[in-house]
C-alpha cells in the first residue's frame, strides 16, 4: 500500500467508525480501494422484514455508504460529500449468512460524483446478486457544516 492508499484507507475508516448506524446494524468496512469500498454486513434477526429477508432499507443503508465512501476515496483531503439521491432497483430476497456491499465510482467531478452500488447474498461460499443502486454525491469544499 503506497502512503496515499493508507490515507484514504486510513480516512474511510475513521469516517466510517463514526456512523452509529452501522454499529448498529453489524457492518463493517471490509476494503478500500481507489474509487471503490465494500462494505460487509452478518445476516441478523433484528433486521428481518415480515417475510423474513434482511429489510431493504438496511439493504439501502449499506450500498449508500459503500457508494459515498467509494466517492470519498477520490475526494481531496479538504473536501467531504453527501448523497443527494440514490436509486435502489431490489433484485431478489435478501436472504443469505452474509451481505456484501461494494461501491464504485463511476464518475468523479468537481461538484458532483455518480457511484454505483451492488449487494450481494453470501451462502455456503456462493454470491448472489439482490439489489443494484445508482446514487448522485456532492462535493461539499471544506466540510463546510459538517462534523469531523
Amino acid at each position: 500500500m503506497t502512503r496515499d492508499v493508507q490515507e484514504i484507507d486510513a480516512r474511510v475508516r475513521a469516517s466510517f467508525a463514526k456512523q452509529t448506524i452501522m454499529t448498529t446494524i453489524g457492518a463493517e468496512v471490509a476494503a478500500v480501494r481507489p474509487g471503490e469500498v465494500e462494505i460487509v454486513l452478518p445476516f441478523s434477526e433484528s433486521l428481518l422484514q415480515q417475510h423474513g429477508f434482511i429489510h431493504g432499507g438496511v439493504v439501502a443503508t449499506i450500498a449508500d455508504s459503500a457508494c459515498g465512501y467509494a466517492a470519498l476515496t477520490v475526494m481531496p483531503r479538504e473536501a467531504a460529500v453527501l448523497t443527494t439521491e440514490f436509486k435502489l432497483h431490489l433484485l431478489s430476497p435478501a436472504r443469505g449468512e452474509r451481505f456484501r456491499a461494494v461501491g464504485r465510482v463511476v464518475r468523479g467531478g468537481k461538484k458532483l460524483v455518480v457511484s454505483l452500488g451492488e449487494v450481494f447474498a453470501e451462502q455456503g461460499g456462493s454470491s448472489k446478486q439482490i439489489a443494484l443502486m445508482t446514487t448522485t454525491m456532492m462535493v461539499v469544499e471544506g466540510g463546510a457544516g459538517l462534523r469531523d
